[in-house]
C-alpha cells in the first residue's frame, strides 16, 4: 500500500540545526563570538570594558545582520562575496590566441558602447542569422529558437495535470540532443503605446470607444506608476552540430580558419539546418498535447532575441503580437454586428 508523501516547496532551503539558524549561520556567529571573547580576554587589563562592549556589539550585530538578513533568497554574506568577486575580476576576456573580434553588423547599431567592446575582444558565439531564424554558431553548430506558450497548471483538475505532465514527459523522453528552455523577464515601457492611445481615440467613431480607449489609457499609466511592468518571454533553444566527414573534418586543425564560416562545407551547413527544423517540427507536434504552442522565430526575430540578449536591462517594446492603434480588429467569422449591438453600443 502506498503512502502519499508531502514534499516541501523549497526543497534547496536549507535544514534548521539550532533557533531557526542553518548549520552555517550557526557557525559564522560563533567564530565572531569566539574572536570577540578572545580579544576581549586579550585586552582586558588595556580596554576598560564599557569600551570593549561598545566595539564588539556593533560589531556582533553586523555579522548577525550578513547571515541572517536575505534579498532575493540570498544571505547578504554571499551577496557581498559575489560583488568582491565581480569587482576584482577582469571586465572582458580573450581566449587565449585569439585577437579582438569585431561586432557584428547586425549589432553594432544597437549594443552600447561597441566600440570598446570590439576593442576588448568580445567573442560572441553567433556569427550571423541565416534564413528561417538558423543561427550560426560556428565550430558549435546552428541552433534555432522559438517562443513558447504558458500553461495555467495550478487551475487544472488532478487528471489533467497528470496528463500534461505526462505529455511533457513524452517530449523529454523523445530528446536524443540536448535542448534549452530559456525564461527571460524585462521591463517593458509601455509609454509610446500610451500616448498613442490617446492620440487615436479622438478619432474613434462613437464617443462611448473614444472614452474607453482613455480610460483604458489611464488604467494602464496607473498600473506603470504603481508596479514595474514585466514581459516574460519563454525560448526554446535547438543546436545542432554541423557534422563533417573525410576530407572536410581536417580543416577543423587549420588554425588560419578558425571559427570560420568557411571550416564546414555549406552542404553540411543546410543538412544540420534541415536536421533542426525536423526536430523543430517534432517538438512541435510533441508539445501541443501538453497545451503549450511552439512558435519557431524568423529571421528578425530571432535578431531581435540576440540583440536584446546584449542590453538585457533595456525596456521592451510592446509585443509585436499587439495590434497597433492603426489596425482594424475583425470578429470571429460567423459573428456580425447586428442591431442589438449598436444599440447596446448607443
Amino acid at each position: 500500500m502506498s503512502n502519499s508523501v508531502r514534499i516541501p516547496a523549497d526543497v534547496d532551503r536549507e535544514d534548521r540545526i539550532l533557533a531557526g539558524f542553518t548549520a552555517r549561520q550557526v557557525a559564522v556567529m560563533a567564530v565572531t563570538a569566539v574572536i570577540l571573547y578572545g580579544g576581549w580576554y586579550a585586552t582586558r587589563a588595556l580596554i576598560p570594558v564599557i569600551a570593549y562592549v561598545l566595539v564588539a556589539v556593533p560589531i556582533g550585530i553586523a555579522i548577525t545582520t550578513l547571515v541572517t538578513v536575505r534579498r532575493d533568497g540570498v544571505a547578504l554574506d554571499r551577496l557581498l562575496l559575489a560583488g568582491l568577486r565581480q569587482r576584482w575580476q577582469p571586465r572582458r576576456r580573450v581566449a587565449a590566441g585569439h585577437g579582438p573580434a569585431a561586432v557584428p553588423e547586425w549589432l553594432s547599431e544597437v549594443a552600447h558602447g561597441h566600440e570598446a567592446v570590439a576593442e576588448g575582444g568580445l567573442d560572441l558565439p553567433a556569427h550571423g542569422i541565416g534564413e528561417a531564424g538558423l543561427i550560426d554558431l560556428g565550430d558549435d553548430g546552428v541552433a534555432l529558437v522559438a517562443a513558447c506558450s504558458t500553461v495555467n497548471f495550478a487551475l487544472r483538475t488532478p487528471a489533467e495535470q497528470d496528463a500534461l505532465t505526462a505529455a511533457f514527459g513524452r517530449y523529454l523522453h523523445s530528446l536524443g540532443a540536448g535542448v534549452q528552455l530559456l525564461v527571460r523577464a524585462q521591463r517593458l515601457d509601455l509609454s509610446s503605446q500610451i500616448e498613442e492611445l490617446r492620440d487615436r481615440a479622438a478619432g474613434l467613431s462613437h464617443p462611448a470607444l473614444e472614452s474607453a480607449a482613455l480610460d483604458h489609457a489611464d488604467y494602464l499609466a496607473h498600473l506603470g506608476q504603481q508596479a514595474e511592468l514585466l514581459r516574460r518571454q519563454i525560448l526554446l533553444v535547438i543546436r545542432e552540430p554541423v557534422r563533417t566527414t573525410g576530407q572536410d573534418s581536417l580543416t577543423r586543425h587549420r588554425p588560419d580558419r578558425a571559427r570560420s564560416g568557411e571550416q564546414r562545407p555549406e552542404g553540411a551547413r543546410r543538412a544540420a539546418g534541415a536536421r533542426l527544423l525536423r526536430r523543430m517540427n517534432e517538438a512541435t507536434e510533441l508539445l501541443m498535447s501538453a497545451g503549450i504552442h511552439v512558435t519557431p522565430l524568423d529571421t528578425g526575430q530571432a535578431t531581435a532575441v540576440l540583440t536584446a540578449a546584449t542590453n538585457p536591462d533595456s525596456p521592451l517594446p510592446p509585443s509585436a503580437e499587439m495590434a497597433s492603434a492603426g489596425e482594424v480588429i475583425t470578429t470571429p467569422t460567423g459573428q456580425d454586428w447586428g442591431p442589438d449591438t449598436e444599440e447596446d453600443l448607443a
